[in-house]
């Protein structure tokens, strides 16, 4: 088999795993290969797999055959998370020639290199698949106004429905001196703004070195990382991705509340708003902690967006358990949700317990707290109508117009203009679309 020169990438999941597709992507571009759009029908097709649910696992095969479609004699590759937890499974998709895992991934190229002198194609290879132990650092470049930047992977958390750490392995981090480093390169690149990602941010410092002239003494944590951050000169804003309630302290929220750069947006997971699931979940808090930290949050930074993950339907979960948790997530003052319904996921605790939820419940369930997040997120965009905020413009899929989110993550949309993507800008926040969008002018037209 010739030597393939076109790759094409399909990332299916979280912002880590499109930080790590840009990255391998990068690996392809300096080895000699030309990357093409996932329709084009490249040689060689990557899939970035996600496992959090069950849909997620469908979506890969189907990939997988849109994959071959596009190119019957594609190489396909499957990694991450899904490939981790179910390599076996994978390689019996038709159409799969390699499997990769967690800790192989980034050496993708050698493996293809095994397969070109063998000349394999059509004799499916496991490829390796063994559990990750260190850190490899990676961004996102070339497709957005953004960069997702990696700076921990893994967790050491044991909620009882996710297959994550299984998947990743344990916490890990990178040094805060390369999480700079990387960072810099980025604004280099031109890119305005910069997400932190990882699987559980908050616990920066986890498998670090100690970094000679910060944190002498001990390890360096996120609230060392963010603010050696905010120095960084040429990026305009970071955004915290995810934070646990737990690790979003009181120091991390007052340094947002006061940072050059750090946007006023936290999104905190919360999972269920009644204290006998979150036990059941094996959650590290309770209800109030969260309440506190919403409160907190409140108190400092007003404008603030907060957002909250919720699942539904988790095992156990009584009618009266679930009215709980909707009046309590009603009561707070947060500001959108991300309604996950739950998945029964093999290998996990919660795969076991009594008091399965029937998916049609789970289904009511969702939509209501969805019902609920569309009416918090309106709430939010018309308590800052009328306001000017800066906004980091973007494509929109409308070529007559521009689209962009302010800092504290109101999505905006405008006439298109020259010269404004890519910028930041104040606009004036003139109304609501009928589709939930904020209509908007530039602060100096107006």
């Amino acid at each position: 088999m010739a030597t393939p020169k076109t790759v094409s990438f399909y990332t299916l999941g979280c912002k880590l795993n499109y930080a790590e597709t840009s990255s391998i992507g990068r690996m392809f571009e300096e080895a000699g290969y030309g990357e093409v759009g996932f329709h084009e029908g490249a040689d060689i097709c990557v899939i970035n797999t996600c496992s959090v649910t069950d849909f997620a696992d469908k979506k890969c095969r189907k990939t997988v055959r849109q994959a071959l479609r596009n190119n019957p004699q594609a190489l396909v590759i499957v990694i991450g998370c899904y490939a981790q937890l179910k390599p076996e499974e994978i390689s019996s998709i038709p159409g799969v020639d390699l499997v990769l895992g967690a800790a192989e991934k980034f050496r993708i190229l050698e493996y293809i290199d095994d397969l070109s002198k063998t000349q394999n194609k059509g004799m499916v290879s496991a490829g390796e698949v063994s559990a990750a132990k260190d850190f490899v650092n990676a961004f996102s470049f070339g497709d957005r106004t953004r960069s997702f930047l990696k700076i921990q992977d893994g967790c050491n958390y044991k909620c009882t429905f996710c297959t994550i750490p299984k998947a990743r392995g344990a916490s890990r981090s990178d040094t805060v001196e390369n999480v700079v480093a990387n960072a810099r390169k980025i604004a280099e690149m031109g890119v305005k703004e910069i997400v932190l990602t990882g699987v559980n941010i908050g616990d920066f410092g986890n498998g670090t070195e100690v970094i000679e002239g910060l944190r002498p003494k001990k390890e360096a944590l996120f609230i060392d990382l963010i603010k050696e951050l905010d120095q960084v000169e040429g990026i305009e804003r970071f955004r915290i991705s995810s934070i646990e309630p737990n690790l979003c302290s009181d120091d991390v929220i007052e340094f947002v509340a006061n940072s050059q750069r750090f946007a006023p947006h936290f999104h905190i997971p919360l999972q269920s708003g009644n204290d006998k699931q979150l036990k059941m979940m094996k959650r590290r808090y309770k209800r109030e902690l969260y309440a506190q930290r919403v409160e907190r949050i409140r108190q400092l930074i007003p404008h603030c967006c907060i957002g909250v993950d919720v699942i539904v339907g988790f095992p156990g979960e009584t009618e009266e358990d679930f009215l709980e948790t909707y009046r309590f997530i009603n009561e707070l003052e947060v500001d959108y949700l991300h309604v996950f319904t739950y998945s029964e996921r093999p290998n996990t605790p919660a795969f076991e317990m009594d008091g399965k939820v029937p998916m049609e419940e789970r289904r009511k369930r969702n939509k209501m707290l969805t019902i609920l997040s569309e009416k918090k997120k309106r709430a939010f965009y018309e308590r800052h109508l009328g306001e000017t905020r800066p906004v980091l413009f973007e494509v929109h899929k409308d070529k007559k117009l521009v689209s962009g989110f302010t800092d504290n993550y109101v999505k905006i949309e405008m006439p298109f203009e020259e010269g404004l993507l890519n910028t930041v800008e104040k606009v004036e926040l003139v109304s609501i679309t009928p589709e939930g969008n904020m209509e908007s002018k530039v602060a100096s037209l107006v």
